[in-house]
């Protein structure tokens, strides 16, 4: 298969939420997924946010959708996992439902040719992460076609062990999440120190802007970016020496194994 592209396949989004537009938008626009390939099934048999591509076929049948498709990718949410069945189609099924296992997609799919996957909104943008793992059944070649699909949306890599996805639920899939916490108390300390609330709101967002441009650079990684600044001994230096004397590291550990906990049971 062609790395990466998508033009020759056919792809059943069961789903169009935020998540599920998101990655059909990156199929379609980076992937190289034409709409008249791709079959769409929902509650409703409407999917107003892919209204903007003409072809795509809407139905409220999965199994259906899931029929005519070399790949089907579910991205409902998880309360909706019982209530879905595919009745074995012919192509693998990638799942990015949270907390749904690869026993579980096998008994959804009808078959073994299973991945679970996370992703997140960003992928609309092409900046999602999306790591996945492969079920006992999947082959060579489902592999390569979910990787196809999921670097569509950003980066992506196969992990070892499923309890990795559920790892990643709580650290990638919530974009911005954690990331927009930690900004928001550092917009939330400039306006407690007098400035204006839509500065600080501007001067924080470009501040994440550029930091993680810098860090999505292949070197230095983030733990060498903060070595320097500890080495270079200046003002970041003296706050950065405060943090690693608290709690932070430890509170912070205690907020994703919550995250990591709640994934491991979304589902029911």
């Amino acid at each position: 298969m062609p790395g990466g592209d998508l033009s020759t396949f056919n792809v059943a989004l069961i789903g169009a939420g935020d998540l599920g537009a998101a990655m059909a938008r990156a199929m379609i626009e980076r992937g190289g997924l034409m709409p008249v390939r791709l079959r769409v099934a929902t509650t409703s048999g409407k999917a107003p946010r892919l209204a903007g591509w003409k072809g795509i076929k809407v139905t409220t049948d999965p199994a259906a959708a899931a029929g005519a498709a070399d790949i089907t990718l579910l991205a409902v949410p998880p309360a909706m996992a019982g209530a879905l069945s595919l009745n074995s189609p012919r192509g693998p099924v990638i799942s990015v439902m949270a907390g749904v296992t690869l026993e579980r997609l096998t008994r959804i799919a009808g078959h073994d040719r299973v991945i679970r996957a996370m992703s997140s909104p960003a992928a609309a943008m092409g900046l999602a992460y999306s790591p996945f793992v492969a079920g006992p059944g999947a082959t060579c070649d489902d592999r390569a076609l979910s990787r196809a699909l999921l670097s569509a949306c950003g980066l992506c890599d196969e992990v070892r062990t499923e309890d990795q996805i559920d790892v990643f639920t709580a650290i990638t899939g919530p974009v911005p999440g954690f990331v927009a916490a930690f900004a928001e108390m550092i917009a939330d300390y400039a306006v407690a120190r007098g400035v204006a609330p839509n500065v600080a709101d501007r001067a924080v967002r470009q501040l994440f802007l550029s930091s993680g441009t810098l860090l999505a650079q292949a070197a230095p990684t983030a733990a060498q970016q903060v070595r320097a600044m500890i080495d270079y001994a200046g003002t970041t230096a003296a706050g950065l020496e405060v943090m690693r004397a608290s709690g932070m590291k430890d509170d912070l550990a205690r907020a994703l194994d919550a995250s990591v906990a709640r994934a491991r049971t979304i589902a029911g």
